[in-house]
């Protein structure tokens, strides 16, 4: 199975094949509104403003499993997102990133990009990973690598040239 073999819920429960994003640079992050790293909102906004005509996607995804720092309403984690950094990426259902009940997006990810050591498990809040036009998984931060730190290897998948046939 891979990415474009996934749906995922957007915030509004609208379900998302993430099919749709096929051929895009897709930066995926698994995001928490009450968490101190929640600031990257506004450097993960200003990069897709940036480079989402030349095909970057931003995929946020609430989790809840860190310190509990998510809201349960989804409206809560909309207008937190929207209010106080101007989020116009999509935004996802909340989602587990580790244990039984793992979202399939996270299995595929972390299975392709483990952490340090081979571990599967991630940290925290705001681990990013970073897929590129075919739909492979090129690489996974930390979530103290802010976007700003990322920017480079962004911009560099994005200046590939684009697949012939993206299958």
């Amino acid at each position: 199975m891979g990415i474009y073999d996934i749906t995922a819920r957007l915030l509004d429960g609208t379900p998302q094949p993430l099919s749709h994003y096929r051929g895009n640079v897709l930066l995926i992050v698994n995001v928490a509104s009450k968490c101190g790293l929640a600031p990257q909102y506004a450097g993960l906004e200003s990069l897709y403003r940036q480079y989402k005509d030349e095909g970057l996607a931003v995929l946020g995804f609430p989790c809840d499993q860190f310190a509990g720092q998510e809201y349960d309403d989804p409206n809560a984690i909309q207008q937190f997102c929207t209010r106080n950094y101007g989020v116009s990426f999509p935004i996802f259902e909340k989602v587990d990133v580790n244990g039984p009940n793992t979202h399939p997006l996270f299995k595929l990810l972390k299975a392709e990009k483990p952490g340090l050591l081979g571990i599967q498990t991630i940290p925290w809040n705001f681990t990013k990973f970073l897929v590129d036009r075919q739909g492979r998984v090129q690489r996974r931060y930390a979530p103290t690598d802010t976007p700003e730190q990322i920017e480079r290897d962004i911009v560099a998948l994005l200046r590939q040239p684009a697949p012939a046939s993206v299958s």
